[in-house]
């Protein structure tokens, strides 16, 4: 089973977004995130959060068509993408889509990106997703495939301390157990040549951000 998530920040749906999702996805609105399931005509499974960005008649609307409701006070210490993500790991999940994680609060978006870095959520893959963009955080010691295609542009950034031991294979700037500095940006722009292409990181954190041409 795979999870996915709608969060409150802005939402550019990809064009196959409806491709995309599977008719075993388990569906989870974050808040906010339940307008979005509302303007696509989609029921989620769980609605979570504290509601101070959702009407108390989208909540009921939602709740009559069978979706379980946790409601949370507003004075807590995770955001409500934060919870959606615990409440994800509650049952066996494969991999994590999040839609609506981005743009707007820069506060909000930095703290959603570094959710992926987050201890408790490194055993699940987890992907942003934002029109033509999405951003993973690669795993340690293993080869990732990129997906993407020839033109693509692929940008690597270090989260919490440099990442050792980086190798690429199809990119146009290669790199052969290089180290990407943190808070540099050598990683930045790079292009997508042949495919497959893969990244390995031997040691540290690496956002990996894929932009569709």
């Amino acid at each position: 089973m795979r999870t996915v998530i709608f969060a409150n920040g802005g939402f550019t749906p990809p064009p196959d977004l409806r491709a995309m999702l599977r008719p075993a996805d388990r569906l989870i609105a974050a808040d906010g995130g339940a307008r979005h399931c509302l303007a696509l005509g989609l029921t989620p499974h769980l609605l979570i959060g504290d509601f101070d960005s959702l009407e108390p008649e989208t909540v009921e609307t939602f709740r009559a068509r069978g979706a379980e409701v946790r409601r949370y006070p507003p004075e807590k210490d995770e955001t409500d993408l934060e919870l959606a993500l615990y409440a994800a790991l509650e049952q066996e999940t494969e991999a994590v889509l999040i839609f609506g994680a981005l743009g707007g609060r820069w506060d909000m978006t930095l703290g959603n990106l570094l959710l992926l870095a987050h201890p408790d959520f490194r055993g699940v893959p987890i992907t942003l997703l934002d029109g033509f963009q999405r951003v993973t955080l690669l795993p340690e010691g293993l080869p990732s495939e990129i997906a993407a295609r020839p033109g693509d542009t692929v940008s690597l950034i270090p989260l919490g301390g440099d990442a050792k031991g980086v190798t690429t294979r199809g990119l146009r700037y290669p790199l052969k157990g290089g180290r990407l500095r943190f808070g540099a940006t050598r990683g930045l722009s790079n292009e997508v040549i042949s495919i497959p292409a893969s990244v390995t990181v031997e040691e540290g954190l690496l956002l990996c951000v894929v932009i569709s041409s």
